[in-house]
């Protein structure tokens, strides 16, 4: 059987759905744009139907491109894949890695493992894709990332198709700034009651760790809704700034403020009887051939897991 299509073509589709552009898709492809046109009118007529509607000076992808670019990055996936096998067995400790992290993990753990891991394998060439749970999670399944450390929870309706392992506890600390009155007390330790009376500094609704920490909060029959919200920002640095500035109140992953501790910029105060954790997994596609380069960073997360706090 003959294919309508070349893996080229696939590769041309693929990048003007992403850029929306053929100027832009034809420089990424280092193809004149003449050639990237004609590629893709040959295309839809080896196939039989218009992929790219062009209106207006816009392009689009139609119903059926739609439907066809989705067994393509899937065609070019396993292309890649196949490359990544036979590299192997050529290159032995060489090759290349698609990493994926959650949020906080890609800002604050991540850098840390990857520091390790290239100091012991200089020649092996890493991608950090940094998202949320469930991008990370939809690439993973796409066979665009390789394996991924994640927090967030993950959509019932992927758990079976990925290798699921629990990785480490992260908790979540309450943190306030060195001059409140809470913080000159002996232990630092609060109870229910005295949650009422903080300013709280969070990041937006839609934040899943927000809710995260709801949920555990109103488990422990803490009424959420009753908290002083002064302040709703959109990124950890910024709460953390805030919370030093004497801003107000916050909770954050205990990863993300070794620095601050050290400086002693901020308290963390402790809620007796409640302690708030979430689990942190890592995440493979079970159907990918696991390459050499999978397998010394599986390895080395596992290693780095019992003779660290990370």
């Amino acid at each position: 059987m003959i294919l309508p299509f070349t893996l080229q073509q696939l590769r041309i589709l693929k990048a003007i759905a992403s850029e929306k552009n053929f100027t832009r898709a034809a420089e990424i492809l280092f193809v004149s744009q003449p050639t990237l046109s004609k590629q893709i009118k040959i295309l839809e007529s080896n196939l039989g139907i218009i992929l790219l509607d062009r209106k207006n000076n816009k392009i689009s992808l139609t119903e059926a491109g739609k439907i066809f670019l989705q067994y393509s990055e899937r065609i070019l996936a396993l292309c890649e894949e196949s490359c990544r096998a036979l590299n192997d067995l050529k290159n032995g400790d060489r090759g290349n890695l698609s990493i994926g992290a959650s949020q906080t993990i890609g800002t604050y753990l991540m850098p840390r493992v990857l520091a390790i891991f290239a100091q012991e394998y200089p020649h092996i060439s890493v991608n950090v894709q940094v998202d949320s749970t469930r991008k990370i999670v939809k690439n993973i399944i796409d066979r665009n990332i390789d394996i991924a450390i994640v927090g967030g929870e993950i959509p019932e309706e992927s758990r079976k198709k990925l290798s699921i392992e629990t990785f480490v506890e992260d908790e979540l600390k309450l943190i306030i700034p060195k001059s409140h009155p809470f913080a000159v007390r002996s232990k630092q330790m609060i109870n229910k009651e005295d949650l009422y009376h903080l300013n709280f500094i969070t990041l937006n609704s839609n934040s899943t760790i927000k809710k995260f920490i709801d949920n555990i909060l109103i488990q422990n029959d803490i009424e959420t809704r009753q908290f002083n919200i002064v302040m709703q920002l959109n990124s950890i640095e910024a709460i953390k700034t805030a919370v030093s500035l004497g801003l107000g109140a916050a909770f954050v992953s205990s990863s993300s403020i070794e620095k601050e501790i050290k400086l002693k910029t901020v308290e963390i105060l402790t809620i007796e009887n409640i302690k708030i954790t979430r689990t942190l997994s890592i995440i493979t596609n079970p159907q990918c051939y696991r390459s050499k380069a999978l397998e010394f960073f599986y390895k080395k997360l596992w290693s780095l897991k019992y003779t660290s706090n990370c």
